[in-house]
Order: C-alpha cells, then structure tokens, then sequence
C-alpha cells in the first residue's frame, strides 16, 4: 500500500505542516501559543480552538525588541525545519529541499522518524497500525508517479502509475534455470535490450554457463556484452534500474531475494507454469518493454516482510564468505557481548515455521507487539504456523485454508497449518504490528523455519524470530491495473468460483407457467 506520512511531533494534522510543503508564507507576527501548536487560530471554530488547546482570550501583546528577536529566532528555525523536511511518500529517507526534483535511490536509513521540532538531530520513531510508509523509490531511478488530487494516506491502486526521474539504463534479466525452452525468449530478450534500447543487461553467471548458450557461436557477441554477478557474492542493489523476469512465479521470489533494500520495477513474463504473479505474455514483449521503458505503466505495491532471526551461537563459529553473506548484504551481525548471532531477511511470500523431521507436536508461542496472543499447537508432518503477507495469501496460506487478500490491502495473515484444535482459523492483523514466534517452554522438539520456501533453519529454543511489515516493498508492473490484473489471476491460474452455470428454464415453460399463474389469479 502507499501509506501515508509518519505523524511529526506539535502538528495535530501529521508529519510536516498541514498545507504544502517548505517553507509557509506568514502574514504577520504569531502569538507564542500559535507558534508552540504549530500555526494561528485563523478559520477554526470554536470547539477546534478548544480542542487544540486555545483559551481563546488574546495574550500580552510583547514588545517591539521581543518581537524582532522572536522574528529572526522563528526565521532560523524555519530554515531548520525547511532543511531537514522529508517527503516520505516518494523519496523515502532523502533530505528534501526547496527545488529538487525527484530524487534517486533512497538512503540506507532504518526506520523512518521525522526530525523532532526542537531538534533536527534527534529522530523519535513513530508506529502506525497501517503499518510503515513505504519507500516508493525503486533501484537509481524509478518512483511511483504522485497523485496530487490525492489526500489520503491509502491511495487508489488505480491511481499508481510508474515514473523515471532518468532513462533506465541498466537491466536485469532473470531466466529459469535449466529450462531449455527459455533460452530463445532469453535470447531475443538480450538483443532487443541491448540492440535496439542500448542498455546494459545483468544476469547471473550460471544462467550463462548453460550448454545451450556456451555453444551457440551467434549468441557469442552478445554473451560478451553481458555484466555477471554471483548469488550471495556481489551486491548490484545499487545498479539496477529495473528488472525482468523469464518464468513462472519462482523468478519474481527470486528477485525479491536480490534486493534487501528498495527493488527497481519488476516486469514479469509468464513463461511458467502457474503465473499468478507474471501478467506479461511475451509473444509482444518488444512494445511492452517500451512502453514500461517510456514510464507509461501501472504498478502494485507488494509489501514484504522484514524477518530478523535472533539464535544462540552454542559455541559454534558462523562462516561467512568474503564478509557477503546472504543475498549479497551482510546479514549476520554478531554481538559478543550477549553470544547472538542475528540474521534478517526480506520476505516476499511467507515465513513458514513447522515441526521438522520430528513426530513430537510442534508447539510455538505468538507474540504480538510484546504480549503472547496464542500458542500453536499442531500434530502433523507439516505442522506449524505459517505467517504471509497479502501477496502469499494466495500461495502456501491458500492451500492451508486461508483468505486471499489483494496486495494493497495492509496486512499480515496467520495461518496454522494442521492445528490440534477444531476452533483455530486463520487471522488477519494490521500490517504495522510486531509479531514474535519461539519455541514453547514445554516443546519436546526444536521446529524449522524456511522464508520463500529458501534458507531453511533449525530454531532451537532460545531463539526468536521477529517479523513486520517492511518498508521496502516490491514495485511489480501491471498489464492494466492492479485490480483487474489481481482478479484476471484468480481467475485464469486459480480457476477462482468457476462452476457449470444453472441452466434457465425453456421459454415454452416459461409460458405455461405465466399462463397457470394467470388462470389462478383470474378463478
């Protein structure tokens, strides 16, 4: 979703000041009680004037020394203020000031927090139950297009429309490894990037180690043109300006892996075999590709989780190859001090926790903002919890029981899998909650946990997994709309309330029985 700005301290209407941005005109001098609440009482009735705290009988008028000295005081403040302001609904973390345009690649700041009036050092975090404001910028280049007819914090899905501050110049294309049948789509892909829009196209070094592509001697020229990376390796977060996908939904979790910050625009092709979350056919991919190039496209927000894995390290030491750990970011931080070793994860789908190898029940205690809010117990194979967003409610959770939940909805989805209990249903909670899942202390077994079906782990007791909702959602292009595009998937890959049709009755029985309704009403 496109939340809204984090309210700011001393403004009652929310982050920054109610109307516009920058710097306010001011007619004349403010009282002091009018520049502690942020703005005059000019065009409020009585009863807001008494809610926001105003008595209502006019103060000392101050001096004309006391007034210039306010006057400048308020003037450096102001330019304070105007320094520091963010625009959090499409330049993240990115200072903002007067004349810029749109900004590129938000800054690696963690959770957002408006600087406090008194001070722009100080940061205080603020939590929403709508769940954090998104960085709508994705990779060097790409934002999503502001609404200015827009004044609410949740914008119309149909009203997300992908814009370019520059022209996108780097590409990068995911193909499903060790299909064959991909390699020409693959192909004709590349040439028309390269050949006809002069970009320069990325691609993981395996996908070109395939035999097919080392011995076609025509693709040679073009393989040389080629920039590779490695999985877990080398970072191009910071190169990438969009990314496309040859596959099925695998491709699209794939990419969301990549990227453990904010993720360039995702164009998907379905060249797989469900596709619920590839809209593109690729038989005209060269005018969509252009039109997606020129900015003329709409996008859904798919929001991801932020999972952070705390464990015990029980003596043991954690490899970590060249510094690189997991998708390319350093994702295990070690604190000598408490003997932990902490990992996290970007989550596109879900994070499932169930029993393992073990024929004990699994049994895991849910937290929720800090208070324990139930215990899963469940008895069998895959027993346990799974915990998904609303992009993943139609994957593991839909299998599991759960609704389905359109990707702009703000949520987090819990869903048990196999659960002891005959009055366990799935639930859904705000997506700017915290949840917490650990190990019961009367659990006889340890449990697993995998995120996107990937990095599978043991979690022993002791260790802790934490999950909300991230700020870095994933910008997926749309054929149409978000909401069509949602429904035509139901549809087509889910056969979503597709039955036979009641047939209606033939018109000579229609007749007969108007015609006996008719005698009965005339006897």
């Amino acid at each position: 979703m496109l939340g809204g700005p984090a309210p700011r301290a001393g403004w009652p209407w929310g982050r920054g000041r109610p109307w516009g941005r920058g710097r306010p005109r001011r007619r004349g001098p403010a009282s002091d009680g009018e520049r502690r609440r942020g703005g005059g009482t000019r065009g409020l009735s009585p009863a807001s004037k008494r809610h926001l705290g105003f008595s209502g009988q006019s103060p000392p008028r101050p001096s004309t020394t006391e007034m210039e000295q306010e006057k400048v005081h308020g003037s450096e403040e102001l330019r304070a203020e105007a320094a520091s302001y963010r625009c959090s609904a499409c330049h993240g973390d990115e200072d903002w000031g007067l004349g810029h345009p749109i900004r590129g690649r938000a800054k690696s700041r963690s959770l957002s927090a408006a600087p406090a009036v008194a001070s722009t050092r100080e940061f205080r975090r603020t939590r929403s139950l709508h769940g954090p404001c998104p960085v709508t910028t994705f990779g060097p280049k790409a934002c999503v297009l502001q609404n200015p007819q827009t004044i609410m914090h949740i914008q119309d899905p149909a009203s997300q429309r992908l814009t370019w501050s520059k022209s996108p110049k780097s590409v990068l294309v995911i193909k499903k490894i060790r299909d064959a049948s991909l390699l020409q789509p693959f192909k004709e892909l590349c040439v028309y990037l390269m050949e006809e829009n002069n970009m320069i196209v990325y691609v993981e070094k395996k996908v070109l180690e395939d035999p097919a592509i080392v011995s076609d001697d025509r693709f040679g020229p073009v393989k040389r043109k080629f920039c590779t990376f490695r999985e877990d390796y080398d970072d191009i977060s910071n190169q990438i300006d969009l990314i496309v996908c040859l596959g099925g939904d695998g491709t699209l979790l794939y990419a969301s892996s990549l990227f453990q910050g904010s993720v360039p625009p995702v164009m998907a092709f379905h060249l797989g075999s469900l596709g619920f979350l590839t809209p593109f056919n690729f038989e005209n991919f060269q005018s969509q590709v252009t039109q997606v190039i020129q900015g003329n496209a709409a996008v859904v927000l798919r929001s991801r989780l932020k999972v952070r894995v705390v464990k015990e390290l029980r003596g043991k030491k954690v490899a970590v190859p060249n510094g690189i750990s997991e998708n390319g970011v350093l994702a295990a931080a070690l604190d000598a001090e408490v003997g932990k070793q902490v990992m996290q994860y970007q989550v596109l789908n879900e994070v499932v926790i169930d029993r393992g190898p073990s024929s004990y029940l699994s049994n895991v205690d849910v937290y929720l903002d800090g208070h324990l809010i139930t215990t899963v117990q469940g008895d069998a194979c895959p027993a346990g919890v799974i915990v998904s967003t609303p992009t993943g409610s139609t994957a593991y959770a839909a299998a599991a029981g759960a609704s389905m939940i359109h990707p702009n909805v703000p949520a987090i989805m819990i869903t048990p899998i196999c659960p002891h209990s005959l009055s366990f249903r799935p639930i859904v909670v705000p997506a700017g909650v915290e949840l917490k899942i650990m190990l019961s202390p009367e659990a006889r077994n340890t449990v697993w946990v995998s995120f996107d079906g990937r990095k599978r782990q043991e979690v022993r007791h002791g260790d802790s997994i934490s999950i909300t909702t991230s700020r870095y959602p994933l910008p997926s292009i749309c054929v149409r709309d978000p909401v069509s595009d949602w429904f035509e998937s139901l549809a087509q890959c889910l056969h979503w309330n597709v039955r036979k049709k009641q047939a209606h009755f033939p018109e000579d029985e229609e007749d007969a029985d108007e015609e006996a309704g008719a005698g009965r009403a005339g006897s």
